[in-house]
């Protein structure tokens, strides 16, 4: 019953031993209900396994002496694998990506932070948002908080504020964390059918298949007075 792993495999069961590729002469058991059946010679327990269907995994090759367990090899990769999915989760959670605006931000350059925010949300990670004001535009912080509260309406579907925006110093700061899975927007970016994964550039490895196209982001059109950066040269003018 035992199966043969490469090396070279890079999950986290790659180097475990199963069966005859355990090395210890002896070893603590632990049965199919998971209760303990003591230390006993290597052969008397993988004859156990063969006898229950399963397979000796070695779980603990550190302990004196190691641990095995009798389990479904297949099922034992599974569990380890959506543990570490699991684990991946909370680590992106735990991730802040920042984006920087101006207060004469123009649309387009809007659309694309804003882009950037949807694929951070999307990951599951939190958003910092930064706009920082230099020389007269602290004199007109309000067309700051208009740039964003028009950030706030626009990524919505895909993420909330954990605060109101507030001004510290010469800056806005807010943070933005995703929604919920089941109740956060589909990521415009994502071709559809495709994994997120494979919005990643592979460097030209991937054959016969066209190179996916990223959707756009809508960006409001600029109004013919000038957009956000009239704001400001309206306040100038007077």
């Amino acid at each position: 019953m035992s199966r043969p792993y490469s090396p070279r495999n890079s999950s986290p069961t790659a180097f475990v031993r199963v069966n005859g590729k355990i090395r210890a002469r002896e070893v603590r058991v632990i049965g199919v209900e998971g209760n303990q059946l003591g230390v006993m010679p290597l052969t008397d327990a993988i004859n156990l396994a063969r006898h229950h269907a399963v397979d000796l995994v070695e779980i603990a090759a550190t302990a004196v002496p190691p641990v095995c367990r009798l389990v479904d090899f297949g099922k034992y990769r599974y569990e380890i694998a959506k543990k570490e999915k699991e684990s991946k989760k909370h680590q992106h959670a735990s991730i802040v990506k920042e984006v920087q605006l101006s207060p004469r931000i123009d649309p387009h350059d809007l659309g694309i932070k804003l882009m950037h925010a949807i694929n951070f949300l999307c990951e599951d990670m939190k958003v910092k948002i930064a706009l920082k004001f230099r020389g007269r535009e602290n004199a007109h912080t309000e067309v700051g908080f208009e740039v964003i509260k028009k950030f706030i309406a626009d990524i919505a579907p895909y993420g909330q504020p954990d605060f109101q925006p507030k001004l510290v110093g010469k800056a806005i700061n807010l943070m933005i964390s995703p929604l919920p899975r089941n109740k956060r927007g589909k990521n415009p970016h994502q071709v559809e059918g495709e994994p997120a994964d494979a919005l990643e550039d592979d460097g030209g490895k991937t054959q016969g298949k066209p190179a996916p196209v990223k959707a756009k982001v809508p960006v409001a059109s600029e109004p013919e007075s000038g957009g956000l950066n009239d704001a400001f040269s309206k306040l100038e003018a007077k």
